[in-house]
């Protein structure tokens, strides 16, 4: 076969050379292109070998012609040119193009042979960049390009190479020094049918040469103006669309240009951001065209002038002195920042930073806002005994009733002093239809929550009560569906907010709400919205009328603190029925938000309510959230340059004139309404159960943290019940550790009123186990607004290795309990703290598992030298088969180091819980299950609280008797050795300010010295209130134990 070749070869030099080139493809059969690229078969070493070796150009000629044949891609060439690169021929090409270079002028067959076969070759050989850079033939093909300009036949095979060589991006940028880009220039033109595949090359070479260094290089030269020239003209001629991979390929130039900040500057001063709005616009309504959209709202977006929040300092409005401030803590940083470096905007290019969920933030100055949030004087409240109160039948209500609704008020002097009434405009008594609720709510009541806001501490002084908190939620009988996202919605919202830029005039960037300037005096032209947030658990800073229907509203930090902007809950009045309001929270930081999988927020409507309807519904259409143009400045990212907020937009439709509606987050839940529903709960107590409420330790802010003790009375004194009485296991249980995470006290309220119940499982359930519950941990977080932090501007939940007993007091006396509890033999069979989680749908489960954790980090550690019990795994399997809206499939077992600090982790290493759990419940819904594609409501939370207790009990079933006498983790030591040796990924943030879900921080042995004035029960007889002092934390005897065992 290689002498055949050889002889064809031969034939062909004798032959006239245009009759040769028109028979060469019969005389090459397909048979024979595949013997030629067989295994084993040398003809394509014979076919290269006489292409070196070849002494007359005509020879040459022919050769290159019976290669171009063999690798043609239409006659499946594709493995042909795997082995033609695999035989050296992309450097025989490659010699051949600069060698020929060499005697100008070159022969323009030759060269088109040449570039023919290296636009095939290219793709396919992963080292062409290098070679043809090695070889010197980036100049030659360029320098063949600026030669014939006007000669399409051989300059389209040679800008397709270019196209290949510049795919390296060392080739791209000596290509820019060359002068590629000037000669790119010289060819790229306005709209014309005739140079459409020039066009074509022409820019995909452009599009590669213009980015990273030769950016700069392009820009200085002025050509970003002439592509926006350019873009404009394709797309004012192409209106059959059928050039989109042209005007495409334009905007991939102009983009790589805008990815500096020289080129954004020159963007917009040659006017970018209208030629690219008004040419999107114009394309919106064909859907083919959505690349050309999406591509022009990235360049929008990326050159959209950056701004610092409209705020005089991103620090929170309030402040709360702390006994103490630890010396290289996130709060000390805050206060030793400088003025004047509190936000400023960066201006680092944006490609420089990457988007990642974690967060490490660190920053603040100094900021005096004590006395903001001081009422004004013509705010003077009613008292308590002036407020007429009526219930009105079901389905009626007076249409003017909420127009003369004032706000209902506590005593705006001292905390804990009198409660105040409702107001109305002109400071007459006014009367508040409340909602006949009592069967459905059996633990709300309206006149009891104001005696506990009464005793409530917040740092604002608040003086107002929300009216969903007065009037209480009723649950939806209704589901309501995860809402579908309408195409396009995100980018609708963006060109609008694009709009701002380009049709400044139209903005009207008007105040109408302000905690930092809470004196001015805002003019009330009627068509305003009145916004509020001055309540407990409250949280909105600043209301902006950007447009006559839309607003900006930007939420408050966490008190001693700089960021956590997530949780909100406000009030909004003086609205239009029928008109459709856009709201822009414009200072989200997470990276993304289930409020762009289906997400809605909630809204409770006053008119509803005393129509006889108190629910908090989801709401809101046209929701999404997305990276805005305003700046965090690197201080407050973490060192982090480049970073932006987030807005989470939302259109609401009110159905009532002059309504009072509220919005928030999620379902509130505040610590007035704890308080109410524990003692609504203690008055359940019945002869058959043992409750008793504690209070752990006092707050920064001077509020109680409740610890509840829930288990059967013994039946009688004996000593066998008496016995049975003393070996029931401990269940810890604690909640809302982060405010933000409303969604955990709902499940706990759903947990402790299973336990408080009659039914034969919740008294099964009380004889089984003894019930410590913490059901608010963060009073202080919740009262004041915050979203993840306590008044000590920490994460309460990174502090429980090492908790300090003045700032985190609640952390520090539950863990000396469980350390206390340990010490007595009673350490907890489960522990269990109740999360929620903003990025993830249903309720699932994070446990601890050296084993797993070791199999996850790929540790070299033998599983046959580590010993588990499997238990662990045992309650969240009895939760998969009970409560529908739990997934096992979303649980992890798996110890990170950036976790070891918290609850879970440190009560399961320092205490021996082997079943130490956080249960996290979603915010948004259901992808599983019963509820698959359903928002989760309040029901849905407290069943799942209930379905806990229910495993519990069934757990017991699989638990055995000598686990349960004695349920300490021998393993804990072997344990720890583990997850302090093994290689785990090292994630732990330098402070606490972290953007997490699940938790992290350090550990000490600390003493339980609080002291409780409480008596005992009187009711209970002398024999058994020695046994129960076993339950009660604080009493003398149990602390007389513990000096003994300490």
């Amino acid at each position: 076969m290689c002498q055949m070749f050889q002889k064809k070869i031969k034939t062909h030099n004798q032959l006239n050379h245009g009759w040769c080139v028109k028979s060469m493809y019969g005389l090459v059969s397909e048979k024979t292109r595949k013997e030629v690229t067989s295994k084993g078969s040398g003809g394509m070493e014979v076919i290269l070998s006489s292409l070196e070796n070849a002494q007359d150009l005509q020879t040459t000629l022919n050769i290159l012609a019976i290669l171009n044949e063999l690798i043609c891609v239409c006659l499946g060439g594709g493995r042909r040119t795997g082995v033609f690169v695999s035989k050296g021929g992309t450097a025989i090409l490659l010699q051949m193009l600069v060698s020929s270079s060499k005697n100008p002028p070159a022969n323009e067959e030759l060269m088109l042979h040449i570039h023919t076969l290296l636009v095939k070759v290219g793709p396919k050989d992963r080292k062409f960049g290098v070679k043809s850079r090695l070889n010197g033939a980036l100049n030659v093909t360029l320098n063949l390009v600026k030669h014939n300009l006007q000669n399409h036949k051989l300059l389209l095979p040679c800008l397709q190479v270019l196209r290949v060589y510049s795919s390296n991006l060392v080739n791209a940028v000596s290509l820019g020094k060359s002068g590629a880009l000037e000669i790119m220039f010289e060819i790229i033109g306005p709209f014309s049918k005739k140079s459409t595949t020039l066009m074509k090359y022409v820019v995909s070479v452009l599009c590669v040469c213009s980015s990273g260094m030769n950016a700069r290089r392009a820009v200085d030269r002025g050509y970003l103006p002439t592509l926006l020239s350019i873009y404009q003209d394709w797309h004012r001629h192409d209106t059959r669309h059928r050039h989109v991979v042209i005007r495409k390929s334009i905007l991939a130039c102009i983009k790589n240009l805008t990815n500096i900040k020289l080129g954004r500057k020159a963007f917009i001063d040659a006017n970018g951001m209208r030629i690219l709005y008004n040419t999107s616009t114009e394309c919106l309504a064909v859907r083919t065209l959505d690349p050309l959209v999406n591509t022009s709202s990235l360049i929008m977006r990326k050159c959209f002038p950056k701004n610092r929040l409209p705020l005089p300092t991103i620090k929170s409005v309030f402040h709360h002195p702390l006994p103490h401030i630890a010396a290289g803590g996130p709060v000390a940083q805050l206060y030793n920042q400088p003025p004047g470096v509190d936000d400023v905007v960066d201006e680092s290019d944006e490609n420089e930073a990457t988007e990642v969920d974690t967060e490490n933030e660190t920053e603040y100055e100094d900021d005096e806002t004590e006395d903001l949030l001081t009422p004004k004087p013509d705010e003077s409240p009613l008292e308590l005994d002036s407020i007429s109160i009526s219930k009105r039948p079901e389905g009626t209500a007076d249409h003017d009733l909420v127009c003369s609704l004032g706000r209902l008020v506590v005593d705006a002097g001292v905390n804990g002093g009198s409660v105040d009434g409702l107001q109305d405009e002109g400071g007459e008594q006014a009367v508040l239809e409340v909602p006949d609720t009592a069967a459905l709510l059996p633990l709300h009541d309206p006149d009891l929550y104001l005696e506990m806001v009464k005793s409530t501490r917040s740092v604002p002084a608040y003086t107002e009560v929300a009216y969903p908190d007065y009037f209480g939620h009723v649950a939806l009988n209704l589901r309501e569906p995860i809402l579908e996202r309408v195409y396009g919605v995100q980018r609708t919202k963006i060109f609008q907010d694009i709009e701002r830029l380009i049709h400044s005039s139209d903005i009207l960037d008007k105040v109408v709400y302000d905690l930092d300037n809470q004196r001015s005096v805002f003019i009330d032209n009627g068509e305003s919205l009145k916004f509020n947030s001055k309540f407990e658990s409250g949280n909105l800073r600043k209301a902006i009328q950007v447009r006559k229907f839309e607003y900006d509203l930007i939420l408050n930090s966490d008190i001693n603190s700089n960021h956590y902007h997530q949780w909100f809950y406000f009030e909004v009045s003086n609205m239009r029925p029928g008109v459709r309001y856009r709201f822009n929270i414009i200072n989200c930081e997470k990276s993304n938000s289930q409020f762009n999988y289906g997400m809605q927020v909630l809204m409770y409507s006053v008119q509803d309510a005393i129509n006889g309807s108190p629910h908090w519904v989801r709401t809101g259409s046209d929701i999404c959230y997305y990276k805005n143009h305003f700046s965090r400045s690197s201080i407050a990212a973490g060192g982090q340059k480049g970073k932006s907020y987030f807005t989470l937009t939302f259109t609401v439709t009110f159905q009532h004139k002059d309504d009072v509606c509220y919005f928030a987050y999620h379902y509130p839940y505040t610590y007035s309404m704890l308080k109410m529903h524990l003692q609504k709960l203690s008055a359940l107590r019945t002869a058959q159960i043992y409750y008793r409420q504690d209070d752990l330790c006092e707050t920064l802010g001077g509020n109680s943290c409740p610890l509840l003790t829930i288990t059967a009375m013994p039946e009688s004194s004996s000593n066998d019940h008496i016995s049975q009485f003393r070996s029931r296991p401990v269940v810890f249980l604690s909640a809302r550790v982060h405010p933000g995470e409303t969604n955990s006290s709902w499940v706990m309220k759903g947990t402790l009123e299973f336990l408080m119940s009659c039914s034969p499982q919740a008294q099964s359930l009380r004889e089984s186990y003894i019930f410590k519950i913490i059901p608010m941990l963060n009073p202080d977080g919740v009262i004041n607004g915050n979203h993840r932090c306590s008044l000590s501007g920490e994460d309460l939940n990174r502090q429980w290795q090492s908790p300090n007993a003045e700032l985190h007091p609640t952390i520090y006396h539950a863990k000396s309990l469980l350390q206390y509890l340990r010490a007595t033999g009673r350490t907890p069979l489960v522990f269990c703290d109740y999360h929620g989680h903003s990025r993830k749908k249903n309720v699932f489960m994070y446990g601890c598992s050296i084993k797993e954790t070791v199999w996850q980090t790929n540790a070299n550690t033998s599983t046959c030298d580590l010993q588990e019990d499997l238990g662990y795994r045992t309650l969240p399997k009895l939760l998969s088969q009970m409560a529908p809206v739990f997934s096992l499939s979303s649980c992890s077992f798996v110890v990170e180091r950036s976790k070891e600090a918290t609850a879970r982790v440190v009560v399961w290493r320092e205490i021996g819980v082997q079943r130490s759990y956080t249960m996290e419940s979603t915010l948004c819904g259901c992808d599983q299950g019963k509820y698959k594609g359903l928002q989760i409501g309040t029901s849905e939370l407290e069943e799942m609280g209930a379905q806990f207790c229910l495993a519990l009990l069934r757990l017991r079933r699989y638990t055995s008797p000598l686990e349960l006498q004695n349920h300490n983790s021998h393993l804990l030591d072997t344990e720890n050795d583990l997850i302090d040796t093994r290689g785990i990924p090292n994630i732990t943030s330098p402070t606490t300010y972290v953007l997490e879900e699940d938790e992290p921080a350090f550990l000490e042995e600390v003493d339980y010295s609080a002291e409780s004035n409480d008596e005992n029960d009187p009711d209970l007889e002398p024999d058994l209130q020695d046994n129960l002092a076993l339950l009660d934390p604080s009493s003398d005897s149990e602390f007389s134990r513990q000096d003994s065992v300490n």
